[in-house]
């Protein structure tokens, strides 16, 4: 363990808060207490305790509700085709398995990418890896992610076997995935796929390209995901 850092009072209670709806101490539409008992219960004044809790708004662990206070909104944690999470938590980490292809690399944006992109992210680059997921030793997902190179400082050097990206992105950079968009679609497997995937050639896959959108605005997170689903479904609730 290193030594503890001296962070600010109202970014030590977001993280108390973020753990204890993670741990599910907190659940879907439950109340968070009061700004005055949470003024009580940890010692800070009402500014820091809005501080907080404002913080928790916009990264979407809750909603402010005028006259009833702070609501408990759970972040999807699945890779269901109706949520936006990646695929540690979609199966658990138990046996799931992460092998890079290619490690991140800073290089420019592909001419015909597949969502709009902003000047900034034109501008700024885009950090790019290769991933294959397996769940008991099975290859489930070919994932291919695109970050725009918005102040992520050695991101590319970071060890990501058998870690989850979003953890990362979480941990080390304080970026929580809010929503996004995404598309469908059943695609015929082409040498490359099969050959990560254990399929024949032509073999029907899932095809997902999706969007997501952080709580740094103007950043978002692109991937095109190839899901081998004989063995296992992808799955989600709505």
């Amino acid at each position: 363990m290193g030594p503890v850092r001296n962070i600010p009072q109202h970014k030590r209670l977001y993280e108390i808060l973020r753990k204890h709806i993670d741990e599910g101490i907190y659940g879907e539409g439950d109340l968070l207490p009061s700004e005055h008992e949470l003024c009580q219960l940890y010692g800070m004044t009402r500014p820091t305790v809005r501080q907080s809790l404002a913080t928790l708004a916009n990264d979407g662990f809750i909603i402010k509700h005028q006259g009833k206070g702070s609501i408990v909104h759970i972040l999807p944690r699945e890779i269901g085709i109706l949520s936006v999470s990646g695929t540690t938590s979609a199966v658990g980490d138990r046996n799931l398995k992460t092998r890079i292809i290619v490690r991140p690399v800073l290089i420019p944006w592909e001419k015909d990418f597949m969502f709009p992109l902003s000047s900034l992210e034109k501008e700024s680059g885009c950090i790019y890896m290769e991933r294959l997921r397996l769940l008991n030793d099975v290859p489930i997902f070919y994932d291919i992610s695109y970050i725009a190179n918005v102040n992520l400082p050695r991101i590319t050097s970071r060890q990501f076997e058998n870690r989850s990206l979003f953890k990362i992105l979480r941990d080390h950079y304080h970026i929580e995935i809010k929503g996004g968009e995404q598309r469908i679609k059943a695609i015929p497997a082409s040498a490359r796929i099969s050959g990560f995937l254990h399929l024949k050639k032509g073999q029907p896959v899932l095809h997902l390209e999706r969007k997501m959108e952080t709580n740094n605005t103007g950043l978002f997170l692109y991937s095109s995901i190839f899901c081998n689903t004989e063995k296992y479904s992808i799955f989600g609730r709505f």
